[in-house]
């Protein structure tokens, strides 16, 4: 598998496609699994660049991470034959679980986060946070002054109560 490199005790499930092909022309391309990740059933993973998914990572089933998109903006062109372009690293930090037909694009996640089930994450996120929604969002947060998950508002600043 050039350009995949899967961490020790990394299990991939049924129908899963990993991809990592250069078709943004970039001198690297890279899509890195870490050591005890879990990769769920019909993930579809494709780097164009670069894919870092950290360690004990978890996805459930029909999960979308990609660093690129379809060019679209030539509408005498079908997007099939338009260019590929190349919107941003994907960095998935270690203890992260994604939840169910998640789309992960261009973005990155921090550690020990639980992207909802449906949600579609074009935004970085930060370390600690819970986000749903198509955009998502975060709506909590962990706390390390009260050693709790609170609530937040869409901007990710804890609900005061």
């Amino acid at each position: 598998m050039k350009n995949i490199s899967i961490g020790k005790g990394v299990s991939v499930a049924y129908k899963t496609w990993l991809a990592a092909v250069p078709h943004t022309n970039e001198e690297k391309c890279e899509l890195v699994i870490g050591n005890g990740s879990s990769i769920g059933n019909f993930n579809h993973i494709y780097a164009t660049k670069s894919i870092i998914i950290g360690e004990n990572v978890l996805t459930a089933d029909k999960v979308y991470i990609s660093d690129n998109l379809h060019e679209y903006e030539d509408i005498n062109v079908p997007i099939i034959h338009q260019h590929i372009r190349q919107i941003g690293t994907v960095v998935i930090g270690d203890g992260t679980w994604i939840g169910e037909n998640v789309c992960i694009i261009g973005v990155k996640i921090g550690k020990n986060c639980v992207i909802g089930a449906n949600s579609v994450v074009t935004k970085d996120i930060p370390d600690y946070c819970v986000v749903v929604g198509s955009p998502s969002y975060v709506i909590k947060r962990f706390c390390f002054d009260t050693n709790e998950w609170r609530k937040t508002n869409k901007m990710g600043d804890f609900i005061i109560s």
